[in-house]
């Protein structure tokens, strides 16, 4: 039904069909671990909720649907996600990282999979000849965040899927916070797309998930089995939101874009602020490759703020419509404090090779009113002077 319908019609209608026995329109919460069979081994398609559930099943057809690909998988957080994709590596592999990656996903490869004889070098990827560089023989996979956090550099996709293309890597790219709505990895020549399913996904800041995305069936059936072996699988109640959240995922994010768009001219005209990182704004290049493959830029900003750490404190605290908080992608704004929070585990000599300061601040622009939210950062602003 949802084929080659706009991207709002397949939120809404992809994966949904009316339940067979009353007619409902919303399928009710499959909320059982196991089901009846009618002699070992005979059943009508469900023996166990690790393996298959419906409400599962359901969101996972419609996460699938809107990043225009065959398959998803759904995992109890982002980053049992990511060591699902890991642990399709050997030992021996090498592992090409955006530097400014998630702060959990960096703290997930150097402190956990290194002892397992799994390279993971962490590279700047503003350009597509700097990553050509530094690719080997045993290049088995290619970690591309794009927009990057909390620097929100753009990354090429097409031009590093040249690359790949070429070897026995593969290209995987976290969308988490461009989402399917204003980017599709996979058209650009990645074979996963990850998510952090807690962020713009789920949209509400009510639950914790992840999931990764694919069309190359010998791909799915990997995943598929270590999603199964491992067990790390949201419950159908967090499948459900997830699945009521992505009908919504359009038009919410349409408004977080807005909003930040206009948070952006508002900090360009505050002399407060030092320097403001937004997607395309690093230098033309990236610009262009902004307009290739994102059709919008989602809710997400930072900046540095001049002055000291205290500084930049008393501008946390001072906020009132942004609550100062990990995550993102909530309807209601965040902020974070990215060297101190999100991203403290990142070392700190990487930290300042990145530019995470004491005085960078992340925001997550929510879906308020944008009078409201420019009105708090005035406040939030003019109280520095006093």
């Amino acid at each position: 039904m949802t084929k080659d319908m706009g991207f709002a019609t397949v939120c809404v209608h992809a994966g949904m069909q009316a339940e067979e026995v009353t007619g409902a329109v919303i399928p009710p919460i499959f909320q059982t671990s196991t089901y009846m069979q009618q002699e070992p081994g005979v059943h009508a398609g469900y023996d166990y909720s690790r393996a298959d559930n419906p409400t599962r099943e359901h969101y996972e057809t419609a996460l699938a649907a809107a990043e225009g690909a065959e398959y998803a998988l759904s995992f109890a957080s982002g980053l049992c996600a990511v060591q699902a994709l890991v642990h399709q590596l050997e030992p021996g592999s090498h592992v090409l990282v955006c530097d400014d990656v998630y702060g959990g996903t960096g703290r997930l490869f150097r402190e956990l999979y290194q002892k397992y004889g799994i390279e993971f070098q962490f590279v700047d990827m503003s350009s597509v000849e700097q990553v050509a560089k530094w690719m080997r023989p045993n290049t088995r996979m290619v970690w591309v965040e794009t927009p990057t956090n909390p620097t929100l550099k753009v990354v090429d996709i097409a031009g590093i899927a040249e690359l790949t293309a070429v070897g026995s890597a593969l290209l995987v790219v976290d969308n988490t916070f461009a989402t399917p709505c204003f980017q599709r990895p996979l058209s650009c020549g990645a074979d996963i797309v990850l998510h952090s399913t807690t962020k713009y996904i789920g949209g509400h800041s009510d639950l914790i998930g992840g999931a990764v995305v694919m069309s190359d069936a010998n791909l799915f059936e990997r995943l598929k089995f270590y999603q199964f072996a491992a067990g790390g699988v949201p419950s159908p109640f967090e499948c459900f939101l997830l699945l009521r959240s992505l009908k919504t995922l359009d038009v919410r994010m349409q408004r977080h874009a807005e909003n930040a768009e206009q948070v952006v001219q508002f900090l360009a005209r505050r002399p407060e602020v030092d320097q403001i990182f937004f997607p395309g704004s690093v230098n033309e290049s990236q610009h262009e490759v902004m307009k290739r493959q994102m059709s919008g830029t989602s809710g997400m900003i930072s900046f540095n703020l001049k002055g000291d750490y205290a500084k930049v404190k008393k501008f946390l605290q001072s906020l009132e419509v942004f609550t100062l908080a990990e995550s993102l992608g909530g309807v209601e704004s965040l902020v974070n404090h990215p060297a101190k929070m999100t991203h403290a585990s990142v070392p700190p000599a990487l930290r300042e090779k990145l530019g995470i300061t004491s005085q960078m601040v992340r925001l997550s622009v929510g879906i308020e009113s944008s009078v409201d939210i420019l009105a708090d950062l005035e406040q939030a602003f003019d109280r520095l002077g006093t």
